[in-house]
């Protein structure tokens, strides 16, 4: 088959271009987190890494990050080695900044290198299908604002989970699927959020016997994947189990005593349910209902400590995990009579919108563990596309406000608008009828849902402001907030009836 153009290795230049020249951008907190552990990595012994608190950004990725940041030191102590001193805080030289930045444009080769993958596994009419997929994932607006923008190394991470997707497709490649889906546990947890869905379909599609007796186990193959997975965790941890800091590791990478709302609240559920709180706010003296005082005064309830509403009943950890629990085991029960690839994607992407919407402290940026996947399945016909497109413009939108400087507005609005526009016509171009009837409801929800966008992004990023001034600062936090998890909720009620329905 003739080569498709333009190809990914000609866009990945466009876009390391443009991302070049985003440099002297915005940049966010987490750039001084990364910083922090460039320096505690390559300044310190490994058995201090998770202890030393210097620097209120401790350390809480897993070790194989810790590993990753540690090689990157290597590198900077040549560039700047002011940026690798522990006790140097909020340090941003010119050629510290550019150094980071720069590292996030060459780990992401990997995301290059896995979509390539992704495009040569598929073959015939698909390929075309597969290769629109694969550059709107290089070229998301997602990575783009959180990695080269607010900056984060996420772009790596899910070239790994890409590479591990395509590794399954094939069953000579299964072992190899699972062994690097457990490296990248490794190196970042919350992709555990996903762990179900591998679980079940290397359960069933490698170490049982298929198609049809699920009770004739292949015990060499149950040896190889468990004895690697251990060999991997070893790596990782072991030298950590060794000094008994085990604990002090957990303790890191799962704090729990972080309220149920991110600081921007995340497009989920707890969302509509903190919106529908502050509406009855409002309305209950008027209805006769109580409200709680202590909870009044909260305005994100969650930037740490306890959550609270003032007038529905609190959250708790526990709800949200049984929760998270009850709709990640709907979709593998699918997965478990039926293990082919595209099942499983659609189970993994099943398990992140359940752990997006009803998690605890969920951020928003961890949208993209739902439209990352999702995106690889989305143009397996027009059914999969409608419950795609509400996601693509709520998962999107809902990262505006982790840029509010003016100067990245133009960037991040013309930037997404032109995503979603030229990217929603290829698809809807490329999506081939289904065999299925379309579901009519959920066709003019997304219609609807995609139009009443526009008004939207305007008020929040400028009318409110020109209205307002520097009042009802929460406004536009909790309309982008609640507008994206109307759209997600309802993306995913959409998939979970195309999923069942195929």
């Amino acid at each position: 088959m003739a080569e498709i153009y333009p190809s990914l290795a000609q866009c990945a230049v466009v876009a390391a271009a443009l991302k070049v020249l985003l440099f002297p951008a915005y940049k966010s907190t987490d750039f001084e987190v990364h910083r922090n552990w460039l320096a505690l990595t390559n300044s310190l012994p490994l058995w201090e890494w998770y202890y030393e608190n210097t620097s209120e950004w401790t350390l809480d990725y897993p070790p194989f990050f810790a590993y990753f940041e540690w090689i990157m030191s290597q590198v900077a102590k040549l560039i700047d080695p002011a940026m690798l001193r522990v006790y140097n805080l909020e340090y941003d030289s010119w050629q510290t900044v550019y150094f980071q930045r720069f590292t996030v444009i060459i780990t992401e080769l990997l995301l290059v290198y896995a979509l390539q993958m992704f495009v040569d596994s598929s073959h015939g009419a698909s390929k075309r299908a597969a290769q629109a997929a694969a550059i709107s994932i290089l070229l998301s607006p997602g990575l783009l604002i959180i990695d080269h923008i607010h900056f984060q190394y996420n772009g790596c991470m899910y070239g790994i989970l890409i590479a591990s997707l395509v590794l399954a497709r094939n069953k000579s490649t299964l072992l190899l699927s699972g062994l690097v889906f457990a490296a990248l546990l490794c190196m970042k947890h919350i992709y555990l959020y996903l762990a179900p869905a591998y679980f079940v379909f290397l359960l069933r599609a490698y170490c049982l016997s298929p198609p049809r007796s699920i009770f004739r186990i292949q015990f060499l193959n149950c040896l190889k994947l468990g004895g690697g997975i251990a060999a991997i965790f070893g790596i990782a941890f072991g030298p950590f189990a060794l000094r008994g800091q085990i604990p002090q590791l957990l303790s890191r990478l799962f704090p729990f005593s972080r309220g149920l709302c991110h600081a921007y609240w995340a497009p989920n559920v707890w969302a509509m349910y903190s919106f529908a709180d502050r509406v009855l706010i409002m309305l209950a003296p008027r209805i006769g209902m109580s409200l709680k005082e202590d909870a009044l005064h909260s305005v994100t309830r969650g930037l740490v400590g306890d959550t609270s509403f003032a007038v529905l009943p609190d959250i708790t950890p526990r709800m949200c995990f049984g929760l998270t629990l009850i709709f990640q085991t709907i979709p593998l029960l699918k997965l478990f009579v039926q293990p082919t690839w595209d099942t499983f994607i659609g189970a993994v992407t099943l398990c992140g919108y359940a752990s997006f919407l009803f998690g605890w402290h969920v951020h928003e940026k961890a949208i993209l563990l739902v439209i990352i996947p999702f995106s690889l399945i989305a143009l397996k016909d027009r059914r999969y596309l409608s419950a795609f497109r509400p996601l693509a413009v709520a998962g999107h939108v809902s990262l505006f406000p982790l840029l509010f400087t003016p100067a990245e507005f133009p960037i991040k609005t013309v930037y997404t608008i032109f995503w979603l526009v030229l990217f929603l016509m290829v698809f809807d171009h490329l999506a081939p009828a289904s065999s299925r009837a379309r579901f009519f409801l959920f066709d003019r929800f997304s219609t609807i849902y995609i139009t009443v966008s526009i008004p939207l992004i305007v008020y929040c990023s400028l009318v409110h402001g020109i209205v307002f001034g520097k009042s009802y600062e929460f406004l536009p936090l909790m309309f982008t907030s609640s507008y994206s998890a109307i759209g997600v909720v309802g993306s995913w009620l959409g998939f979970m009836f195309v999923y069942f329905t195929s």
